[in-house]
């Protein structure tokens, strides 16, 4: 359809920009994998994954400039929303491919739930941007 089509030229057309945003990276990535777009979605993926924060076993993006986490204890942090998404769109692309993602994206993909699978509140959600 030439919407879509349109709409996938505009989404190529940013993301041959050199100053994109994590959070715009991770968002086209997704929509790359959904469009069977592997040559972009796998540029995407591999510029994020150089921005990528490891940590305690988990993988996830952050924000520049955020506030920095508070370390107390009997507190357990949790990232902001915005961080959450982002990262959850960023496994998302991980997993969302044709042929079906190699065991090597598997295994960093687990990296990825590990974190957000920390994230959640005691009552089994997440924080949330709306």
């Amino acid at each position: 359809h030439s919407v879509v089509r349109n709409a996938l030229f505009c989404l190529e057309t940013a993301a041959n920009e050199k100053e994109n945003h994590m959070y715009t990276k991770a968002l086209m990535a997704y929509a790359f994998a959904l469009a069977g777009n592997e040559e972009k979605r796998k540029a995407l993926l591999g510029s994020l994954e150089k921005e990528a924060v490891k940590k305690d076993g988990g993988v996830h993006w952050q924000r520049p400039r955020r506030e920095p986490e508070v370390d107390l204890p009997y507190y357990s942090y949790r990232a902001p929303s915005a961080e959450v998404e982002m990262t959850a769109y960023v496994l998302l692309a991980h997993l969302t491919t044709q042929p079906p993602p190699s065991q090597e994206e598997l295994s960093f993909a687990s990296l990825i739930a590990k974190w957000i699978s920390g994230q959640q509140n005691p009552n089994g959600g997440f924080s949330s941007t709306q």
